[in-house]
């Protein structure tokens, strides 16, 4: 401590009078000092601090209410600061509530992830229901299709027949005639095949879209 430290000390604590070491006796100075320590709960060697003071020309009197006066201080910070944090209790019982607050969001998560897998899996799972329901009324209506023109061919070969069996050349004529028929029926139905195809790409391809969108949107 510097000499300049030492004297503004001395003036800020210097008391009433001035008592000089031939008027002081140790005795009184040993009690004193250990009935100071008796009623405080220091948090630093005082015996030792007292002493310092006493080396850089205070005496005991002055030397002991500055010690006094930096306890009261440094017990009054401790406190304050004691007073301000959380005790270990407090904080084990918020660590508790966070992880139980975190363990309910992860099921409610978890839960609300099993649903929309759920509602996604019936929503195609109805998608392809629908589609092979479509896929089979195409197919009875190409047979359905396919047998009245097989029956109108028939019928009107045996009308044909029927009407030439007695000349041969308006036979072949005919028959030139139905199979070129056949020909262009054949071509209309596979025309028909043709638009059957693509509407039911365009249908299954406007699912899938709406499908992708549904998925993109849930996500």
């Amino acid at each position: 401590m510097s000499t300049t430290f030492t004297k503004q000390l001395t003036n800020t604590f210097r008391p009433a009078y001035r008592a000089t070491p031939q008027t002081t006796s140790l005795p009184v100075h040993a009690r004193a000092f250990h009935a100071s320590t008796a009623r405080h709960d220091f948090h630093f060697d005082t015996h030792h601090f007292v002493q310092r003071l006493e080396r850089e020309g205070l005496n005991r009197a002055q030397a002991e209410g500055i010690m006094s006066a930096m306890a009261e201080v440094i017990d009054e910070s401790i406190r304050n600061m004691t007073s301000n944090m959380v005790t270990k209790a407090d904080q084990e019982k918020h660590q508790y509530t966070q992880q139980v607050d975190f363990a309910q969001i992860k099921s409610e998560l978890q839960l609300m992830e099993k649903n929309d897998l759920a509602m996604i899996k019936a929503e195609n799972d109805r998608l392809q229901a629908d589609m092979e329901k479509l896929k089979q009324r195409l197919r009875e209506e190409i047979t359905r299709t396919q047998a009245g023109v097989r029956l109108d061919l028939n019928l009107e070969k045996g009308r044909m027949r029927e009407e030439s069996s007695g000349q041969e050349l308006k036979i072949k004529e005919v028959d030139t005639r139905i199979e070129q028929e056949i020909a262009n029926l054949r071509t209309a139905i596979q025309a028909s095949k043709a638009t059957t195809l693509q509407y039911l790409v365009g249908f299954v391809t406007g699912c899938s879209a709406l499908l992708m969108a549904y998925m993109r949107f849930r996500v």
